[in-house]
């Protein structure tokens, strides 16, 4: 029974991430992740893993979010394994769309792909400590992505 409750919880944490990143609810998004988190999107962004922490990866998260008209992060089929009492592996899929109007072009951008999250069992419960995006292919506008860095050129329709 217990597997069960631990398997609900991991899949809430990963249902937070997706509706504080979309919601802009930075504090809620803070709750899905131990004080220190690896982050790597390597796969699909170029910058390399790294070990940060958690404040820090919201601080960096949410101005790029917050330039987009938009989000959807849409988490499915979730695989969870354990490791111990303690310490578990969560693998989803990931859909998640970004808007952002332009003036170059289309103004959507959807990363498809998956998440291997890496999970502790802390004081108040499952958290990320490692998170890893694996996009499998993207459509859509990839400029978006870099007119949403805050401080880059004003590319939105008139």
């Amino acid at each position: 029974m217990r597997r069960l409750l631990d398997r609900a919880e991991i899949a809430d944490v990963q249902i937070r991430y997706a509706t504080g990143t979309d919601s802009r609810d930075w504090a809620l998004f803070r709750t899905c992740f131990t004080d220190v988190v690896e982050v790597d999107f390597s796969a699909g962004f170029g910058q390399p893993a790294a070990r940060l922490q958690a404040d820090d990866w919201v601080a960096m998260t949410a101005p790029r979010m917050e330039s987009f008209t938009a989000t959807q992060h849409q988490i499915t089929n979730q695989v969870v394994t354990f490791d111990g009492e303690d310490r578990a592996t969560g693998v989803a899929y990931v859909r998640a769309s970004h808007h952002l109007p332009t003036s170059t072009g289309d103004s959507d951008q959807t990363v498809y792909g998956s998440y291997t999250n890496q999970f502790e069992r802390t004081a108040d419960g499952w958290r990320i400590c490692a998170l890893k995006l694996t996009p499998l292919w993207m459509t859509g506008n990839f400029g978006i992505f870099q007119a949403a860095l805050p401080g880059a050129a004003d590319v939105t329709a008139p």
